[in-house]
């Protein structure tokens, strides 16, 4: 399987819709990654898709998020949602979605990410718990599945506090 990582275009929306449902099982992510794109700080150079034999078969999003603790702000990114047809899970398409999503943030400036999600997957890449920073999660999570990653080094130096997302992730 040759696998292409690259920008989602408008014509991508339609089997990004598909391939992110399949892989959660329900629509609730389909409508969040859509509600993300017409967010007016969405980023379309770290929104991404896998494809193999001309087909969208992953997707990856990334949005802008900030680090908050009393007056001061940081920006961070929130990886989220990441989404694998079922067909092609296991086969490295998301290694390689983060692999590419992580390189583009830090070609983009970004000094670091957070995401929610599996504590035996992330670390792969880097993620640590993000408690260890004193960076807290708004929504109800395992602190293990809390997790940060630093682009470069230091990035999260002297940066405590709650992590706010864009409004769509309260709205799920």
């Amino acid at each position: 399987m040759k696998l292409y990582i690259r920008t989602e275009t408008a014509a991508d929306l339609p089997a990004v819709a598909a391939v992110v449902e399949q892989a959660f099982q329900q629509k609730d992510e389909a409508v969040l990654v859509d509600r993300l794109r017409r967010h007016p700080a969405y980023l379309p150079a770290l929104s991404l898709v896998a494809e193999a034999d001309g087909q969208v078969v992953g997707h990856l999003l990334f949005t802008p998020a900030e680090i908050q603790d009393g007056g001061k702000s940081v920006p961070t990114l929130c990886l989220a949602p990441m989404s694998v047809a079922p067909g092609f899970q296991k086969k490295g398409v998301g290694k390689e979605l983060i692999r590419t999503g992580l390189q583009k943030a830090r070609e983009l400036g970004f000094r670091s990410v957070i995401v929610l999600g599996h504590s035996d997957y992330y670390p792969k890449f880097g993620f640590r718990r993000a408690d260890r920073w004193n960076i807290r999660c708004p929504f109800p999570a395992p602190p293990e599945a809390f997790m940060a990653l630093e682009l470069v080094e230091g990035g999260l130096d002297g940066v405590a506090g709650e992590v706010v997302y864009l409004e769509p992730f309260y709205q799920l």
